[in-house]
């Protein structure tokens, strides 16, 4: 287990708890609690998580850690964050479900498109706009997450440039 590895597996980690603390603010052993507090840690969980996203993959690249195990905890863990975040503000009401469900419609196809496209012995690799996409989302899932102006039209920005990005994808593999 290297470090870009470990950095993966704590991203699988902080996913579920994150949801946890969008989606159980009810729960006893918070009794007491300013609801603030649930945006706040659900916040800082999201952050750290999103820096080692970029971490491990610069990391391994850097250093020459790519493993065949790092090319699947990696894009788990992105899928398992981002789905944690969109379905937790779901639920409290903090996003469209229109939405999320365009942006994870896109993300399960074009998942698919990719595990097609390997067995056809072709490589269709991350595009400029597919990594806007992950930024832009994860802009968009810290301003839901924190209540701020604007987060609704950040999220239908995110929905715009993941959508243009599946088709990108979907234009190299049929090219």
């Amino acid at each position: 287990m290297n470090l870009p590895n470990s950095l993966a597996m704590l991203r699988i980690a902080i996913a579920p708890l994150m949801l946890w603390f969008l989606v159980d603010r009810n729960n006893p052993l918070f009794d007491g609690w300013h609801l603030s507090w649930f945006d706040y840690i659900a916040g800082l969980l999201f952050v750290i998580a999103s820096i080692t996203d970029f971490f491990d993959g610069y990391i391994a690249r850097q250093w020459e850690q790519m493993t065949k195990l790092g090319a699947i905890l990696d894009p788990l863990a992105d899928k398992m964050l981002m789905l944690a975040g969109f379905l937790g503000l779901m639920v409290i009401d903090r996003a469209d479900v229109w939405a999320v469900f365009l942006i994870l419609t896109r993300e399960f196809f074009i998942t698919g498109l990719r595990v097609v496209a390997i067995s056809e012995g072709k490589n269709i690799a991350a595009s400029m706009w597919g990594k806007s996409k992950t930024v832009i989302q994860m802009i968009a899932i810290g301003f839901l997450i924190m209540n701020w102006p604007f987060a609704t039209a950040l999220l239908w920005i995110a929905v715009a440039i993941t959508l243009y990005s599946g088709y990108e994808y979907i234009k190299e593999y049929f090219n």
